[in-house]
């Protein structure tokens, strides 16, 4: 026969053109192979024969063992039912079946023995079954075992494809399949005691118990990551061979001299540790590539900073890109404000920069007098030329795709060294992935001194009580924020709340200016209304997350976020990092409705509980999975994975990895025996990526 992943499933006994032409547009399922790697997403238990006269309470899915008594049907056209009366020598019950009662009616006989599984229910005092799965115990689908429910689509339902059907086409196809071929070097297999891949595939699909299912799951999802690591892996290894990197030995006059004299703070522990593993990227003759975490107020930018005055003490220049203007404005004043008494010229290139100032630019940019040059896009236009680059700072990394990045590569005939940064804490294992070709850095520390948010959960009902306490922080002179939310499908509504919370607040608070600013917005019109409220022109500014990245007010004391329940956990925490950067103490307000869900409850409890945005980040990952995290950050994952589960298999994530950089150092090319199944291997799983947004 055909392999695995050339034998077509319209030849598979059961299925047919027409079914593997649905299979194939719903699930991605052409071959045998794609067939047997559609994993169950949960197992119920069908090792257990319950008996009728045990029922009792809220029952959940069992199987019972007997034969039918009798056969009846009730009603006309489509009330039409047929009941049978099942013993298994107990007690009797209802089965009930509300279509395709010719058929069954041919299929199930009294007096022959069966398995039903199904949910029992009990009305006035007698149990009934409603459409269970019905197998004679000699079957195949008449697992003695944990059984496996399958992910479907709803086309897929309506078309008469069951879990049931799918685990019957599985196990045709499992049948006709020798052998399924090993993938993993042999020593990997012994190092981490796992099972070859033919019990595995075999195993998940009809495991007899937890400890046979848990043993094949981890050898699956251990060579997906196994995999998936292996391709980052590969390309950081191939880039840090191919791309060269400039040394700088010299920590001179500017960084020195900032240090001493300038630095407005003390450094925390976790600033200079991170400063230490930038110094020793740069000074190893390899480019470096690494992702500085940190939350909001924890002192990335002095990071950077200090970063830059080492290119410069190297004789090369730097720049530092934002993706605001209003962001990269901030960056600049901040930067000059501090560098300009080191007699470091910083210049400031957005899209609005005049032509004259453009050509100023160039020149110093050319002539090597300018020294750092800080804007948004507009620092990878072609026209825009460095002398000698040598350091590239990226702020934001989630807001710059990856084409965007690699354009700053060719400023230089030696690639700039490349540091990314990013206040959205990205949990370790997500990092691990999306950015495995960065090297991490974290900075788990806030400067001292710095109040933490207090974070409030309030309901509808107390608005008043919050209004007061806003009135209270304005007539200190403080600013407020007050956020809305602006979701794609609900875009409508969610702009006339904007508008009418926009109208009431000027009716609350008569005595203030308010701004209002949202992504609809012209970026002029959007800028001006940014610029009253950085300003101090405005108190008051209504808004969408266009916010969440962006303005820094030290004197917004106040943020009052609306339908909070409607934000993720990452993103509640990035509006909240918008206040607290002054030296008062701040509160951000989560206003929801009072009738929520418990898990939506305790998710705004967690704010109010924690500002450890890594914390916040983990618990938004098991909640929401990393599709969302991966949407801002535009990487997305590479593959597609069946099994594995980034949110709760980090150990995995992180022993795959291991295992994958233990091989990488023995052998680069994997072309040592025991490895030539690897590398095709790798170019079949990243040759297609499925779509599984339909699957319910």
């Amino acid at each position: 026969m055909a392999s695995p992943r050339e034998f077509d499933i319209k030849y598979l006994k059961g299925i047919g053109p027409v079914k593997a032409k649905l299979l194939d547009e719903e699930l991605g399922i052409k071959s045998l192979y794609d067939l047997v790697h559609h994993f169950p997403t949960h197992y119920v238990d069908r090792s257990r024969i319950y008996s009728i006269r045990s029922f009792g309470g809220e029952m959940p899915y069992i199987q019972v063992r007997g034969r039918f008594v009798s056969f009846t049907t009730h009603g006309e056209g489509a009330k039409r039912r047929l009941s049978g009366l099942f013993t298994d020598g107990t007690a009797t019950m209802e089965v009930v079946w509300f279509q395709r009662i010719k058929a069954l009616q041919e299929a199930y006989h009294t007096g022959s023995e069966y398995i039903l599984f199904g949910k029992p229910r009990e009305f006035n005092g007698r149990w009934s079954m409603t459409h269970p799965e019905v197998d004679q115990p000699e079957s195949a689908t008449a697992s003695q075992g944990l059984r496996g429910v399958y992910p479907l689509t709803e086309k897929l339902r309506n078309r008469g494809v069951t879990s049931r059907l799918l685990f019957q086409w599985i196990s045709n196809a499992i049948a006709v399949v020798k052998r399924f071929d090993e993938t993993l070097p042999a020593e990997i297999l012994a190092e981490r005691r796992l099972i070859d891949a033919d019990t595995a595939l075999r195993t998940i699909h009809n495991p007899r118990n937890h400890d046979e299912l848990n043993r094949a799951r981890l050898r699956l999802k251990f060579e997906e990551l196994f995999y998936l690591q292996l391709n980052i892996r590969r390309y950081a290894c191939k880039r840090s061979a191919t791309v060269q990197g400039r040394p700088f030995p010299r920590i001179g006059m500017f960084f020195n001299n900032f240090y001493s004299q300038i630095l407005p703070f003390p450094l925390t522990g976790a600033q200079k540790r991170v400063l230490k593993e930038i110094r020793t990227d740069v000074g190893s003759g390899r480019q470096m590539n690494r992702l500085v975490q940190g939350d909001v107020g924890s002192g990335k930018t002095i990071v950077a900073l200090m970063a830059m005055l080492m290119a410069l003490d190297n004789a090369t220049q730097a720049c530092l890109m934002a993706p605001t203007e209003i962001l990269a404005t901030q960056h600049y004043e901040s930067i000059r404000g501090m560098a300009a008494q080191l007699g470091v010229n910083v210049r400031l290139l957005t899209g609005s920069t005049r032509k004259k100032e453009r050509e100023e630019i160039a020149a110093g940019l050319a002539d090597g007098s300018l020294h750092i040059l800080v804007g948004t896009h507009a620092v990878i236009e072609d026209n825009v030329r460095f002398r000698d680059l040598g350091l590239a700072v990226i702020d934001e990394q989630h807001r710059f795709g990856v084409v965007q990045r690699a354009r700053l590569w060719s400023k230089n005939v030696i690639a700039p060294h490349v540091l990314v940064m990013t206040a959205t804490p990205i949990p370790r294992t997500l990092a691990m992935t999306l950015y495995g070709d960065l090297d991490v850095s974290v900075i788990d520390e806030l400067p001292p001194g710095r109040k933490p948010v207090t974070t409030l959960l309030r309901f509808d009902d107390q608005r008043q009580q919050v209004y007061r306490s806003i009135g209270r922080q304005l007539a200190q002179g403080r600013q407020v924020y007050i956020v809305y939310p602006l979701i794609l499908e609900n875009e409508k509504l969610d702009l006339k709340c904007l508008e009418e919370g926009y109208d009431l607040i000027r009716e609350t608070f008569p005595s203030y200016n308010v701004v209002y600013v949202h992504g609809k917005m012209k970026p002029k019109e959007k800028d001006h209304q940014m610029k009253l409220f950085v300003e101090n022109k405005a108190q008051i500014m209504v808004a969408t997350t266009v916010i969440e990245v962006g303005v820094n007010v030290p004197n917004a004391s106040v943020m009052v976020i609306e339908n909070a329940e409607r934000f993720g956990l990452s993103q509640l925490h990035q509006l909240r990092g918008r206040v607290g950067r002054g030296a008062d103490q701040s509160f951000c307000v989560l206003m929801s409705k009072r009738k929520i869900a418990g898990d939506t409850r305790k998710r705004l409890e967690l704010m109010t509980s924690t500002t450890d945005g890594f914390l916040i980040a983990e618990a938004d990952l098991k909640t929401r999975g990393p599709g969302d995290l991966e949407g801002t950050m535009q990487s997305g994952m590479p593959m597609e994975l069946h099994v594995a589960n980034l949110a709760t298999d980090g150990q995995i994530v992180q022993i795959a990895r291991d295992s994958v950089d233990s091989l990488l150092e023995a052998d680069p090319s994997l072309s040592a025996p025991g490895h030539g199944m690897l590398l095709p291997e790798l170019s079949r799983l990243f040759a297609r990526k499925s779509d599984m947004s339909r699957i319910s």
